[in-house]
C-alpha cells in the first residue's frame, strides 16, 4: 500500500474497529487514524506473514480493522 492510501485506509479501519469495540479511549480523530494506520500495517504485515493476504480494497479494509481491533485491544489492556 502507498502511503496516501494506508492514511485513508487506515482511518476507516479505526473508525470501523472503533464503532465494532467503543470504548472510552478518548484521542478523537488522532488517535483514531494512528490507530487504524498501525492496524492496516500490522493486519497487511500478519495477513502476508500468513499468505491469507489479497492485495485488493476489501482485503486491505478487512486486514486493517483486523489489526485496529488488536491494536485497540492491546491498548485498553494496556492502559489498565
Amino acid at each position: 500500500m502507498g502511503l496516501i492510501w494506508t492514511i485513508l485506509v487506515g482511518f476507516a479501519a479505526g473508525a470501523l474497529a472503533k464503532y465494532i469495540m467503543p470504548g472510552k479511549e478518548g484521542g478523537g480523530f488522532v488517535m483514531t487514524t494512528l490507530l487504524g494506520i498501525g492496524g492496516a500495517i500490522v493486519g497487511s504485515f500478519l495477513g502476508s506473514l500468513l499468505g491469507i493476504y489479497t492485495d485488493s480494497l476489501i482485503g486491505d479494509l478487512i486486514a486493517a480493522v483486523i489489526g485496529a481491533l488488536v491494536l485497540l485491544l492491546a491498548w485498553n489492556k494496556f492502559k489498565k
